[in-house]
């Protein structure tokens, strides 16, 4: 396939959920010869397809996806993990002359993979009882203390979200520091130009809810009941995911079907919110307008943005 000119080390396609960034990913992956490195953190699982709006094998437009259905639905998510894989990946399509192109919303995995960041470790015994905590009282009176002791944290970090604000409690009890201050500036590890898909809040809550529809109408229903069977109620992480949380809810009884599909909207709404504000502190970022008006001329003005990177 002809380059109209020369990619930069990597591409990143970022922004909230609902924004067309799948799509924009395949376009570039297609015209500079690259292929697709995913920064979704629910798209590294297993079976979890119809939920996290995963594209398609014909959808992917014969450009390879790295770093999709890797994990079982049982397995605890690693930010420090991704970071080894994706880097792992990213250099090795450098190494023959591949563009990268990662694509994702989830805001930490995209820095982790192009950021020089260092995860802390982990100690077992604060986790544990930070665990227990959770377990006890719930993760609302845990994002209480969060939100106290790194007011940044606590907006980034959603308050249903257990597995997260142990995390970072944790992270502050080991460091003697605030979660956020163990995210340094901006430093990158590769040439990188990031293209954030900005849609407004309106036109994009409307995206979500026809997107949830449509999820309804496809079958997560009956993906969530297979993944159940697979260990899914178990998984610390993916049973906490968007859409299959409220489904698992609805699986045992404890609202209807159509409470859990508003409540996923509901839910997908505020955690585009979030997304949007983690991207737009980061200067990086150039934003290209993802709107119904604009859609036909994304793909070129991000070509153009890309292009005029290269040059520069």
């Amino acid at each position: 396939m002809r380059t109209a000119a020369p990619a930069p080390r990597v591409i990143a396609v970022v922004g909230p959920t609902a924004a067309g960034k799948s799509d924009l990913g395949v376009t570039l992956a297609r015209h500079f010869d690259g292929e697709v490195v995913n920064a979704d953190s629910m798209q590294l699982y297993r079976g979890m397809d119809i939920g996290t709006a995963k594209l398609t094998p014909e959808e992917r437009g014969g450009v390879p996806h790295h770093l999709l259905d890797i994990w079982d639905v049982t397995e605890a998510a690693s930010v420090a993990e991704y970071q080894r894989l994706a880097r792992a990946e990213i250099d090795r399509l450098l190494a023959v002359g591949r563009t990268p192109v990662l694509v994702g919303g989830s805001g930490l995995y995209v820095r982790g993979a192009i950021d020089a960041l260092e995860f802390p470790g982990t100690d077992p015994a604060v986790r544990a009882r930070l665990e227990e905590e959770l377990e006890l009282r719930g993760p609302g009176a845990l994002h209480a203390r969060l939100a106290a002791a790194d007011p940044g944290a606590g907006r980034a970090i959603l308050p249903s979200n257990g597995r997260r604000i142990v995390r970072a409690l944790e992270v502050i009890e080991i460091t003697g520091k605030p979660f956020t201050a163990n995210l340094p500036g901006p430093d990158s590890v590769y040439d990188t130009v990031q293209i954030g898909v900005d849609v407004a809040r309106p036109e994009l809550d409307e995206r979500i809810a026809v997107r949830v529809d449509r999820m309804w109408e496809a079958g997560l229903v009956d993906e969530v009941r297979a993944l159940e069977a697979r260990g899914l109620r178990e998984g610390r992480t993916a049973a906490r995911a968007l859409g299959y949380q409220q489904v698992l809810a609805a699986l045992a009884g404890e609202c209807t079907e159509e409470e859990a599909r508003a409540e996923t909207v509901r839910a997908t709404k505020r955690f585009a919110r979030r997304q949007d504000s983690w991207f737009r502190r980061d200067p990086r970022v150039h934003w290209l307008s993802g709107a119904a008006d604009d859609r036909a001329e994304l793909p070129r003005r991000a070509l153009a943005l890309v292009e005029r990177a290269v040059t520069a």
